[in-house]
């Protein structure tokens, strides 16, 4: 026993304090929205001129707005399942063990599970907060989200996905809740985790909100492509697979335009549960952060889905508003990993030790400008990146491709400069950089292979033969 007592002290002092952060004067509900494949830069508010929000715009435009936070990344094509047990665990996927998604390569050695790891719903609760999760069920998070003391999800994701009213089922029940717990006795605040499965495929929404756009004036990405310029190694996945190639620009804008139309769906419906915080006079006392899993390509890059390393499909937007948080934006780096730190120091818990999440409490309360100073984003065995303030360089080893990026002067990432003569020794030293964050995070993929594909551009032909073999 005292080995182990002593263990434990050595991981707190290495990885972090576990202190418990001072209180807000009364501790906070806290409403945690969260939304499936929703880009960073769908939020009229966060920039957006074409997008239909106007409740998260109140959210930004009385909060704080994260600009540059990001999903670490996935070792599954449905990448929402990892980016949701990374969420909740605290811990980058390659520290996983028993809720590894299937395929996933095996953890490092002591790697944690959900029963022995700190996890979002058991900081909260220990910390005297009823805690409540209602959300979809594919590829999420199930052995973490049985910890939450209310644990719900939808009674079938595709039928709510083609309701037309994006949102509304999970937003009923909570609203319900919330009014049910108002006439108990029971005092604890609430954390509730709304994990809604919008505006993810298939893309429904009611005439009212598709009527809001004109699909013939939406712009396309900055960044669009018929087709990708070399085999990333997930170019038929399935979400590869919804337009067929090359991707016409009608085909993109009519993608946006339901895509659009759904955000404004569950814009609406988050309205609601927002005004019934305000009708049960609670909207003052709780803490409402808004986010999402990843973002998605649509059209960006000739790409559609989110099984690559661009910012389209990596940023998330995140949003905190509430007792004690400023309004303001920040460029900070921040994973959205760090979400569950930085929340129990906000609220007072005991900020988990054994975790990679760190709090970026000091960039919301105007403290610190910086929260990171870089991040390495993974997918599978295929692409690696490093970012920090500036430069992006992705790596993909199975073709021998690098590309570089100065986000400072091309955010939609359309000129690669890896092989600018004058950028060789930036590449050089980012790809030392990436090799230390790949070692510190326990990844052990090689940047290099022994006989790489060509990364040569591929046709659509090749594309369609690929997606359909044998036909």
């Amino acid at each position: 026993m005292r080995a182990i007592v002593c263990s434990a002290l050595l991981l707190v002092a290495v990885v972090g304090t576990g202190r418990a952060a001072d209180p807000l004067p009364v501790r906070p509900n806290v409403l945690f929205l969260f939304a499936d494949d929703m880009r960073a830069d769908s939020i009229a508010a966060l920039g957006n001129p074409v997008v239909k929000t106007p409740n998260l715009d109140a959210l930004v435009n009385r909060g704080f707005a994260m600009r540059n936070a990001y999903c670490f990344g996935g070792n599954s094509p449905a990448v929402c399942s990892p980016s949701r047990n990374m969420l909740l665990s605290g811990n980058a996927y390659f520290r996983w063990r028993d809720y590894t998604p299937p395929g996933a390569p095996p953890a490092r050695k002591g790697a944690l599970s959900p029963g022995a790891g700190p996890n979002f719903p058991l900081s909260m609760k220990d910390a005297g907060y009823l805690t409540y999760h209602h959300g979809k069920n594919g590829n999420t998070a199930p052995l973490i989200q049985a910890k939450f003391e209310v644990n719900k999800y939808l009674k079938n994701d595709d039928a709510e996905r083609q309701s037309g009213e994006p949102g509304r089922e999970i937003v009923n029940d909570a609203i319900a809740f919330l009014k049910e717990k108002q006439g108990k006795a029971d005092a604890r605040p609430v954390f509730m985790y709304l994990a809604f499965g919008n505006p993810h495929d298939p893309r429904v929404a009611a005439k009212t909100y598709m009527d809001q756009y004109d699909p013939a004036k939406l712009p396309l990405p900055k960044n669009y492509l018929p087709l990708h310029p070399f085999d990333n190694g997930e170019l038929v996945v399935r979400d590869e697979q919804l337009l067929p190639w090359p991707r016409t620009q009608a085909d993109v804008r009519r993608t946006h335009h339901e895509y659009y139309a759904t955000i404004t769906g569950l814009d609406h419906h988050i309205g609601r549960l927002i005004q019934s915080l305000k009708d049960l006079g609670q909207l003052d006392n709780t803490l409402i952060l808004f986010s999402a899993d990843q973002g998605i390509a649509i059209g960006s890059h000739g790409l559609l889905g989110k099984q690559n390393l661009y910012d389209h499909s990596m940023k998330c937007p995140l949003v905190f508003a509430g007792p004690g948080i400023p309004h303001g934006r920040s460029d900070a780096l921040v994973y959205l990993f760090d979400i569950y730190p930085t929340v129990c120091d906000l609220v007072g818990a005991k900020v988990p030790a054994a975790v990679d999440g760190k709090s970026f409490r000091p960039v919301l309360e105007g403290r610190a400008k910086a929260a990171r100073q870089e991040l390495l984003l993974a997918y599978l065995g295929k692409q690696r990146a490093v970012r920090d303030e500036r430069w992006k360089l992705i790596r993909y080893p199975a073709v021998n491709v690098t590309q570089l990026f100065d986000l400072q002067t091309d955010p939609d990432e359309t000129k690669n400069l890896a092989e600018k003569p004058d950028q060789a020794d930036r590449v050089a030293g980012l790809l030392k950089r990436m090799a230390a964050l790949q070692t510190h995070f326990g990844d052990d993929l090689p940047l290099t292979v022994k006989s790489p594909r060509p990364g040569t551009p591929v046709t659509a032909e090749q594309l369609r033969k690929a997606a359909n073999p044998g036909k």
